[in-house]
C-alpha cells in the first residue's frame, strides 16, 4: 500500500479519493445568517410539523410543533409521549426513550410479551425495558452507543456492543444501536400521526458541538437508514439556547444584552460539552454568534455512577465481601437510581442497595449496602467539581501499553479543570467582535451569563458548585459575577430547541450564527528526496475555515494535485478550534499540540473504472459544508470538472 499520509506538495502530488456523482442540494438549506437578513425558506411539500430529535447518550426525546397553527408570538413545541415497553407485556407512554438496547436470552421473554402498538415483534428491545432488564443482567445491555459513535479507534459499523459480553451474547454495532433508537421514534411518530409521515416533515437532529466530521456523517447516515434523508444537524448547546429563547416568549432580550458572552455548560450522561455564544448587534438588532466549542470530553453522569459504585464496593470489601465485574456493572445502575432519588428528594438521607449474587437462594445470594447523601456529595461534588484555580489544567497521565477495550474516557474527572482549560484556551475567541471588550489583564475569556443543560445539572449541589467556582475565577480578575439564565428544562430543552430551530429556518424568531465549529486541514507531504531515518515533512493545508457556513463550498484552484487511480493511500486530517484567522488555502509549516488536533486517518482507493492502475489525474481540491451540516472534501478534475469525494465516514467496515 502506498504510505502517503496525506497529499504531496509537488506539481504531480498523489491523491487517492472515492468517486461519487455530483451531490444534489437538498431543498432545505441550513442558513447561518442573522435572522433579520434571512429570507424564509420554503417548506417541503406536505410539511406540517417542525420536529426536533435529541439523540442523547442516555435518553432520546422528540419534540414537535404544528406549523399550521403557530402564532408568531406564541411558539410552543410539544414533547411527544413515546410508547415503549417498560417490562414484559407492559407498554407505557414516557417523554423520554432511554438510549439502551437489551439483547435478551431466548428464554427470558414469552413470545407475546414484547408487542408494541405498531409491531408484534420488534427487532430490538430498546428504551425503558432495556434499561430495567439491563440493570439486572448488564452483560446483555448496550449503552452509550452515542459515545462509541465518535470513538475514532473502532469500526462503528462492527458488532462490538455490549463491549464486555461473553460470546453467547449477540452483539450489535454503535451505528445499529443508534439506528434502532431512531427507528423506534419514527415508528412511535407514525402510530400517533399516521397522516403526517415523518419523512415529509422538517426534522432536526441534535449532535454534540464537539462531534467530528465522521461522527456527524454517521448520524446523518443513521437518519437516512430510517427514511429521514431530509433531516439536518444542529449542535446541542445551540439547541439548548434556542429552547431558552423560545420559552422566554420574547423576553430573552431583557436577560441578554450587547457584549454578553453566554457560556453553555452541557453535562449529560456520557459527555461534557462546552460552547460560548456572544451577544452582538447589527442595525440596532441583537444577534447571537457561536464563537467557540470545546473538545469532545467523555465525562458525565456515567462516570459519576461508576464512582459511586466503587465507593459502595469499597465498603463491601471492608466487610470481607468481594464483587465480581458483572456485579459492579449492576451496582453502577443501582447507584444511578439512588443518586437521582437523593438529588430530587431532600427528605432522603440514605438509599438501601441490594446487589444480586449467583448464590443458590434469592435471599442468601444477595449483598446489601447503602448509599448516603454525604457520600454522594463528597464523591460527586468534591470529586467532579473541585474548587480549582482557572490556571489549572486537566491532569494527563501516560497510558499503559495494554488496555481493555472501551471508550476513551477523560483521564481527569474534574469538570472544573476542563472548564478552566477551555476558557483559558478561548481567551481570544471574541477578538474580532467589536461589541465584546475583554480587559487587557484577562487570562481567560470572561462569561457574563451561564446556561445549563443536561440531566446531571438538575442536582442543585452540582449546579451551585459550578457557579461558585466560575464566579471565584471572575472575582480574581475583578470581573462581575456571571448570572445564571434560569428557566431551562434540562431534560427536554435540546429537543424543544431543535423543533424551534425548524421554525427559525422559516425566517421566524432569532437565529444563532454558527457554521463549522472548527477549522479543518488536510496533511500535505513534502516531495523531498529520501533521507534515512527522517520522515517527509508535513504541512497542514486549510480546507475549511472556522465558521464556514452550511450550504457553501470553497475551492483551492491554485493548488494542483495528482489523483492516483487504483492504489490505496492514506490521508491525515487535522482540526483546530482556536485558529480563526486561517483562510482556505493557508498552509501551516509548524503548529503546537494546543493549536491542531489530529483526526482519525482515512485510507481509500479510487476505482480504476476504465483507467490504468497508477494513472494520475490532475485535480484541485474543493471543501463543502453541506446543508445537512456535514463536511465534504472533493477533488475536482482540471480537465472535465468531474468530482470525487473523500469520505469522512471512515469507521464503517467494508
Amino acid at each position: 500500500m502506498k504510505d502517503l499520509f496525506g497529499l504531496q506538495s509537488a506539481k504531480k502530488e498523489e491523491v487517492a479519493v472515492v468517486e461519487e456523482p455530483k451531490v444534489q442540494q437538498e431543498e432545505a438549506a441550513q442558513e447561518t445568517q442573522p435572522e433579520q437578513t434571512v429570507a424564509a425558506e420554503p417548506a417541503q411539500a406536505g410539511t406540517r410539523f417542525s420536529v426536533g430529535i435529541d439523540l442523547g447518550t442516555t435518553h432520546c426525546v422528540l419534540s414537535y410543533a404544528d406549523l399550521d397553527r403557530i402564532d408568531d408570538d406564541d411558539f410552543s413545541p410539544e414533547v411527544m409521549a413515546i410508547p415503549q415497553l417498560t417490562s414484559p407485556g407492559s407498554v407505557e407512554d414516557k417523554q423520554q426513550l432511554p438510549s439502551f438496547l437489551y439483547q435478551a436470552h431466548e428464554a427470558e421473554l414469552a413470545a407475546d410479551s414484547t408487542s408494541l402498538p405498531w409491531t408484534a415483534k420488534p427487532e430490538f428491545l430498546v428504551g425503558e425495558i432495556a434499561r430495567n432488564m439491563g440493570s439486572k443482567t448488564p452483560i446483555r445491555l448496550v449503552s452509550s452507543a452515542k459515545s462509541w459513535l465518535c470513538h475514532a479507534g473502532v469500526d462503528c459499523k462492527a458488532p462490538i456492543l455490549p463491549a464486555e459480553a461473553p460470546e453467547e451474547v449477540e452483539r450489535v454495532s454503535p451505528f445499529q444501536a443508534t439506528t434502532a433508537y431512531l427507528q423506534h421514534l419514527c415508528d412511535a411518530w407514525k402510530s400517533l400521526h399516521p397522516n403526517a409521515p415523518l419523512a415529509e416533515q422538517d426534522v432536526v437532529i441534535t449532535v454534540p458541538a464537539s462531534f467530528d466530521p465522521a461522527a456527524r456523517e454517521l448520524t446523518v447516515e443513521a437518519a437516512r437508514a430510517v427514511g429521514l434523508g431530509q433531516a439536518i444537524l444542529l449542535e446541542e448547546p445551540q439547541a439548548a439556547l434556542y429552547s431558552w429563547i423560545e420559552k422566554s416568549h420574547g423576553d430573552w432580550r431583557n436577560d441578554a444584552e450587547v457584549g454578553d458572552i453566554i457560556l453553555v455548560i452541557d453535562v449529560g450522561g456520557g459527555t461534557t460539552d462546552l460552547s460560548l455564544i456572544a451577544v452582538t448587534q447589527q442595525d440596532g438588532n441583537l444577534e447571537l454568534t457561536r464563537v467557540a466549542v470545546g473538545e469532545h470530553i467523555l465525562l458525565g453522569g456515567d462516570n459519576m455512577d461508576l464512582a459511586l459504585a466503587y465507593t459502595v464496593k469499597a465498603k463491601l470489601e471492608q466487610d470481607g465481601k468481594r464483587l465480581e465485574p458483572w456485579q459492579i456493572q449492576a451496582l453502577t445502575h443501582s447507584c444511578r437510581d439512588a443518586k437521582e432519588k437523593l438529588f430530587t428528594n431532600n427528605e432522603l438521607d440514605t438509599i438501601p442497595l441490594v446487589v444480586a449474587s449467583r448464590g443458590s437462594s434469592l435471599i442468601g445470594g444477595t449483598l446489601r449496602s447503602e448509599l448516603t447523601r454525604e457520600e454522594v456529595n463528597r464523591v460527586l461534588v468534591e470529586g467532579f467539581l473541585p474548587k480549582v484555580s482557572v490556571s489549572d489544567k486537566p491532569v494527563s497521565r501516560p497510558r499503559t501499553g495494554l488496555r481493555t477495550a472501551g471508550l476513551p474516557y477523560a483521564q481527569d474527572a474534574a469538570i472544573t479543570r476542563h472548564l478552566a482549560a477551555f476558557l483559558s484556551k478561548q481567551q481570544g475567541a471574541t477578538d474580532e467582535l467589536d461589541d465584546i471588550n475583554l480587559p487587557e489583564h484577562a487570562t481567560f475569556l470572561h462569561p457574563s451569563a451561564v446556561l445549563f443543560n443536561g440531566g446531571v445539572l438538575k442536582a442543585d449541589a452540582l449546579s451551585e458548585r459550578l457557579m461558585t467556582v466560575l464566579n471565584s475565577w471572575l472575582s480574581t480578575e475583578q470581573a462581575p459575577d456571571a448570572r445564571l439564565l434560569a428557566g431551562a428544562d434540562l431534560d427536554l430543552a435540546v429537543a424543544r430547541g431543535a423543533a424551534y430551530y425548524g421554525y427559525v429556518r422559516k425566517g421566524k424568531g432569532v437565529r444563532i450564527k454558527g457554521g463549522t465549529a472548527a477549522s479543518y486541514y488536510v496533511g500535505i507531504e513534502s516531495a523531498m528526496p529520501a533521507v534515512p531515518g527522517m520522515a517527509p515533512e508535513i504541512q497542514a493545508l486549510c480546507i475549511a475555515p472556522f465558521g464556514m457556513e452550511e450550504g457553501t463550498e470553497q475551492e483551492l484552484p491554485d493548488d494542483e494535485f495528482g489523483l492516483v487511480i487504483g492504489e490505496p493511500v492514506r490521508f491525515r486530517f487535522f482540526a483546530s478550534n482556536t485558529r480563526r484567522e486561517d483562510k482556505v488555502g493557508t498552509r501551516l509549516d509548524y503548529w503546537t499540540d494546543e493549536e491542531l488536533d489530529e483526526l482519525d486517518e482515512i485510507e481509500i482507493t479510487l476505482p480504476e473504472e476504465g483507467r490504468r492502475p497508477g494513472e494520475v489525474v490532475p485535480v484541485h481540491l474543493c471543501a463543502a459544508v453541506t446543508e445537512v451540516g456535514t463536511l465534504e472534501l472533493q477533488a475536482v478534475s482540471q480537465k472535465d470538472q468531474g468530482r470525487w469525494k473523500i469520505e469522512f465516514d471512515v469507521r464503517a467496515g467494508e
